[in-house]
């Protein structure tokens, strides 16, 4: 009983955090545990029969297995267990969601005893986690002329499953919380910090906001307990950032509802709310769980008697309340009338929140017992012979007569699954897709495993056509978090079917590569959907999504993924960049004319990009499509010529293949699948049998930007505006400025160049830089730390290749070395050059960060408030994001340069360009 001494020592260690115990993922424990339940005398059994029935995690995880191979026991009567009856065994099994105990439960449901069959087939009408192994054994004995299977074929064609679920309350009263003001960053409910905590749900919940937010809720929870507390974004959107799994999960597990009294911390229903809205892949992961997000417009733009928006001195516009959400104020919401009150007052209509479909979530307890659901109900109804009653509600479909499509309407449906209509879908039209490519990144890739477990998937779809585990995230440091967390995570993906960065069986190197660049590399289709567990999931060949972990899990599990088709917004460009301008300024400006243009509405926001760069590869290319996560916009397309797509494929086809000798490639050839892909893709081109995707002539935008090239006179900085007098405009991302602003005089404490937002063009750029100053000052000296990341070891490999990387190896004072990793956080930077480990490092701010209070110049994504760098109670610390020639200039310096500095120190240098293509990129 060694390991249940284990158990118990590391309870009394959580008690001392406040802790529960751990819930039980290990059958050789529950094992342990079992025989002690057996054992009548033993001094244990109390809290061994309370681990059993109320800590062990259902779904495929091998506790799983142990405890649906007991309760099998029970009911058959080859154990007797006082306490476990065989009515309460199938009461257990009803509550472990597929896998292990839906094999127990059809082969009681299809055995000799007449009974217990019965018994068993009404759990199983409940059920909906099953498989077409699960599937195939019903169809099998109702072929045969059992009467059981062809009982629960019935109830599932009917899908009883769903139907005889509780309605949802007609009221749902909620008192409200202010979580912040401004937009909120998915970093305040689940800080990237703590990232290696997630999948242990109870410890990962005490870092969501601040412990005073924490208690605060308590206590409103104690002065309202018929009432759900509401989390509220003032003033702002909730949930930018990422979409955060992780971050849902702890808003419901302090607000939400518990699923089950037998598996702890897993709750579901949060509720919340934002000013502006819920960020759109934050409200997928809302629903998901079950969840109502909505969107509250309790503050709007201030107009004057002619009805022009009232602008402050510093030109933004100034807001008037409509209503007040105050912490405390009691809301009710009412689902039939959609509307929501303050008491007999109606403040606003908030239909969206409660369409068809986001109704059948909230009922069925999330999204994914709807997917598995409509699949269990099509499966019976077909092997019946019938047709399938309308249960659930119809998807909409939108189709416009006479007008053409976006590229993302035509990459939908050529997806789509499923569909009615016989005419192309526009948006707005709900539309099951298959999913081509799938990434896990591996701070979030633990709670996919969890969830894989418990929809009790335990192989990848053979629709996807690739899919890749990262280990980007936890790169910088290899610490005992990491040492514990990621074997484990590699073992299981890499069972499961995924291409993984670490090899369990140790024959390749590992692999620290930044996901999104990995994705864009192994994307060999602009007409594929990506969906990737992280919101920099924004291929540059494509439609990518960034989702939860629990949306990646269903994709990696079936293949396919339900949305509505959004709504684009054309981008096109005019003009000629400046010699001296870099790719990345362009990128800002686009965010800064867009406000410019509409009076500073955000019309990116929740809406697909379609940008017209035409000549730009796809790795250049991506450094737009990545920065669309920080515009808000739910997606990007980059539409490409046939050339530059050519180009980009080949280099495509190169990495891959790179993976390939270094064998990373499965028995199922993957990688060599994507190749073949890629070389079909190039010849439909070149044949001219099916050019690069292009939206049609006639397609309907939300909103077309044409971003005038010859306005950028000077590279532009993403300021986190840490000290606006109003705090909602604050660390948005919407605050861009032309490096004058600053002046040449602001102190820079450390630069840092790296992330998904670089390329191997800007490893060149630090590289010719260097020799530049070099050059003109005779040395090159520091007066700041200059921390470099590359995003992968395929452009280290080039830059060795090329000459690069020894002219970088020449001015740093520190390199990574993969046979000595760090096993500890630098928490000091020393004035110099360092060549970091290719991985996220500082933008992810979970393993490193840069001093507290200090102003960071970086080339990555992130500018919210803890992240990169955290507050002293002196300063603020501040993220400054820019493009690479800024970011080493300013490290140089010590400074933001002046611009004449700046022009001097580019000259000469092969920065990324951009020139607008020549040719009208529509079909």
């Amino acid at each position: 009983m060694n390991l249940y001494k284990e158990y118990i020592k590391e309870i009394e260690e959580r008690k001392g955090q406040g802790l529960h115990p751990k819930p039980i993922d290990r059958a050789d424990l529950l094992n342990e545990i079992i025989a002690q339940i057996k054992d009548a005398n033993n001094a244990n059994r109390e809290d061994c029969l309370k681990f059993f029935i109320y800590n062990t995690l259902p779904g495929t995880t091998p506790a799983a297995g142990a405890k649906a191979k007991f309760l099998k026991e029970i009911i058959l009567g080859q154990e007797a267990v006082a306490e476990i009856t065989p009515t309460f065994a199938f009461e257990l099994l009803s509550h472990m969601k597929g896998g292990p105990s839906i094999e127990v439960l059809l082969d009681l449901a299809l055995g000799n005893d007449s009974n217990i069959a019965n018994q068993a087939a009404d759990v199983l009408k409940t059920q909906v986690y099953l498989y077409d192994a699960d599937m195939a054994r019903i169809k099998d004995a109702f072929e045969k002329g059992n009467t059981v299977a062809k009982e629960i074929l019935e109830s599932y064609a009917k899908a009883e499953f769903f139907t005889k679920l509780p309605e949802i309350a007609e009221e749902i009263k909620v008192v409200t919380f202010i979580a912040g003001e401004g937009d909120i960053s998915t970093d305040l409910l689940s800080p990237g910090n703590q990232a290696h905590s997630r999948s242990d749900r109870e410890l990962h919940g005490k870092c969501m906001i601040t412990p005073q937010a924490q208690e605060e809720i308590k206590a409103l929870q104690a002065q309202h307990p018929d009432k759900s507390v509401m989390l509220i974004a003032e003033k702002g959107t909730m949930g930018v950032g990422s979409s955060r799994m992780s971050g849902v999960n702890n808003v419901a597990l302090w607000t939400g509802k518990q699923a089950s009294p037998y598996v702890p911390f897993v709750n579901f229903a949060p509720i919340v709310g934002g000013t502006n809205g819920i960020s759109p892949i934050f409200l997928t992961t809302v629903d998901v769980t079950g969840g109502i997000g909505l969107d509250l417009k309790n503050w709007v733009k201030k107009t004057d008697a002619n009805g022009e928006v009232v602008r402050n001195e510093s030109g933004d516009p100034v807001l008037e309340e409509v209503y007040s959400v105050a912490t405390g104020t009691v809301l009710t919401i009412n689902t039939k009338t959609k509307k929501l009150y303050n008491g007999d007052k109606e403040l606003i209509d908030i239909s969206k929140a409660f369409t068809p479909q986001k109704m059948e979530f909230i009922k069925a307890g999330g999204s994914y017992a709807i997917v598995f659901g409509k699949k269990i109900q099509t499966f019976a109804a077909k092997t019946l012979g019938i047709e399938a009653p309308l249960v659930y509600a119809p998807s909409k479909e939108v189709s416009v007569e006479g007008q053409g499509l976006t590229a993302v309407e035509k990459i939908f449906n050529r997806n789509s699954v499923g569909t009615i209509s016989k005419e192309a879908l526009h948006a707005g039209s709900d539309v099951r897709v298959t999913v081509n490519i799938v990434g896990s990144q591996d701070t979030t890739g633990l709670m996919t495993a969890q969830e894989l477990e418990s929809m009790a998937a335990t192989v990848i779809s053979p629709i996807v056509d690739g899919a890749y585990q990262s280990g980007c995230h936890t790169a910088s440091v290899w610490d005992k978090k990491a040492q514990a967390n990621i074997p484990k995570l590699m073992q299981f993906m890499n069972d499961f079917g995924l291409i993984t960065a670490r090899d369990p069986k140790g024959v390749y190197h590992a692999m620290t590569d930044v996901i999104h660049k990995v994705l864009n590399d192994i994307t060999v289709d602009e007409w594929a959907i990506i969906i990737g567990g992280d919101s920099h999931t924004r291929m540059s060949k494509g439609v990518a999504f960034g989702a939860d972990s629990g949306t990646v899990a269903l994709a990696l599990a079936t293949g396919e993924a339900s949305m509505p088709i959004p709504e684009s917004v054309k981008v096109t460009f005019k003009g000629q960049m400046a010699s001296y301008m870099d790719f990345r300024d362009v990128v800002h400006a686009t965010q800064a004319q867009m406000l410019h243009k509409f009076g500073g509405e955000n019309v990116f926001q929740g809406r697909i990009i379609e940008v017209h760069l035409g000549t730009l590869t796809a790795d250049q290319a991506f450094t737009f499509t990545d920065w669309t996560a920080e515009m808000k916009a739910k997606a990007s397309i980059c539409i490409s010529e046939d050339e530059t797509l050519i180009e980009s494929l080949e280099i495509a086809k190169g990495r891959i293949q790179i993976m390939i000798d270094k064998g990373m490639d499965n028995k199922n050839r993957v990688l060599q699948g994507l190749i073949d892909k890629a070389n079909k893709r190039i010849a439909e081109i070149r044949s001219g049998e099916k050019p690069a995707l292009r939206p049609d002539a006639n397609a309907k935008y939300y909103a077309e930007v044409e971003v005038d090239l010859d306005q950028i006179a000077e590279p532009m900085i993403a300021d986190p505006d840490v000290n606006n007098k109003d705090v909602s405009k604050r660390y948005t991302h919407d605050t861009i400025r032309p490096l004058s602003f600053y002046g040449g005089d602001k102190k820079v404490d450390l630069g840092f160049i790296g992330s998904c937002m670089v390329h191997k063009g800007d490893m060149k750029i630090l590289a010719q830089m260097l020799k530049n100053i070099e050059r003109q000052q005779g040395k090159v000296e520091f007066k700041a730390p200059l921390v470099v990341a590359p995003p992968t070891y395929n452009i280290v490999d080039e830059l060795k290749a090329e000459g690069d990387w020894e002219v970088l190896q020449k001015y740093s004072g520190f390199e990574f070395d993969d046979n000595a990793p760090k096993a500890a956080a630098r928490t000091e930077y020393e004035n110099m050059l360092y060549l970091e480990r290719p991985g996220c490092n500082l933008c992810m701010g979970n393993q490193e960060k840069a001093s507290k209070g200090d102003t960071v110049m970086a080339t990555s994504t992130r500018l919210f408030q803890g992240r990169v760098v955290e507050d002293t109670a002196e300063k603020k610390g501040e993220s400054l994001l820019s493009s690479t020639p800024v970011v080493v200039l300013s490290t140089i310096l010590g400074r933001t340069p002046s611009i004449e500095e700046y022009k001097l120190a580019v000259e000469g240098i092969n920065l990324t360009k951009f020139a607008p293509s020549h040719k009208l990129l529509v079909g």
